[in-house]
């Protein structure tokens, strides 16, 4: 069990400062209304949008994996897996597109790119280095104080979860930019090799908030 750091266990902990989260994983155990790990960010104002994160999850029903809501839409920016194995919703604004015929395989790592534009409303999901065709969403900024949460779906400004649409799974290398970044920059994240760290969340330097039973445990140990 020493090879586990409890970050929380019934109560949220609040740290201090960013941290760089290099070779970690957060290990999400079970199905909640109430586990998450929530970011913190200064911006108030998105003009674009882009994410990448590497997760791994066995689960077959739906499940939010990252959710960042305002006080005008609660799916401002949102990465929601529905039931079909191979289908993920990208949400921004309030709208969304959904993209098909992914393969994601359970029990097995992904790498997963998100983009939107707020100037054109296009987005994009790149899964283990390849791209999807790009689909219109909404167009327009993305404006006010966000609420961004890893493993639940808000339902209500940082609320409203339900444990049916919880993520169960293990999240590493989660970063977020408030632009579309060039696709050299997607290809060298989805090769683990040298990127430009998110200007909006760093895994290298992450301000964050554990709520409930998410645990935190060495790459090297699930990789």
């Amino acid at each position: 069990m020493e090879k586990l750091i409890l970050l929380m266990v019934i109560f949220g902990t609040c740290c201090a400062a960013p941290q760089d989260l290099s070779g970690k994983v957060f290990v999400f155990p079970k199905e909640t209304n109430t586990d998450c790990v929530v970011l913190m960010t200064p911006k108030t104002r998105f003009n674009s949008v882009t994410t990448c994160l590497r997760y791994q999850s066995d689960l077959s029903r739906t499940y939010g994996i990252f959710s960042l809501a305002t006080p005008t839409f609660n799916n401002d920016f949102l990465i929601y897996k529905i039931n079909a194995e191979s289908h993920i919703n990208l949400h921004a604004r309030g709208e969304n597109a959904g993209f098909s015929s992914l393969k994601l395989d359970a029990n097995t790592w992904h790498s997963m790119c998100a983009t939107w534009d707020s100037y054109t409303g296009l987005a994009q999901l790149w899964v283990d280095g390849k791209a999807t065709t790009k689909k219109f969403v909404q167009t327009g900024a993305i404006i006010g104080a966000p609420i961004a949460i890893l493993g639940q779906e808000q339902d209500t400004y940082g609320g409203g979860f339900d444990a049916k649409q919880s993520f169960i799974g293990m999240i590493t290398d989660f970063h977020m930019w408030d632009t579309v970044i060039p696709t050299c920059e997607i290809r060298r994240y989805m090769e683990d090799k040298h990127f430009s760290p998110g200007n909006v969340f760093s895994w290298k330097a992450l301000d964050f908030q554990v709520k409930g039973q998410v645990l935190m445990e060495l790459v090297s140990e699930v990789m």
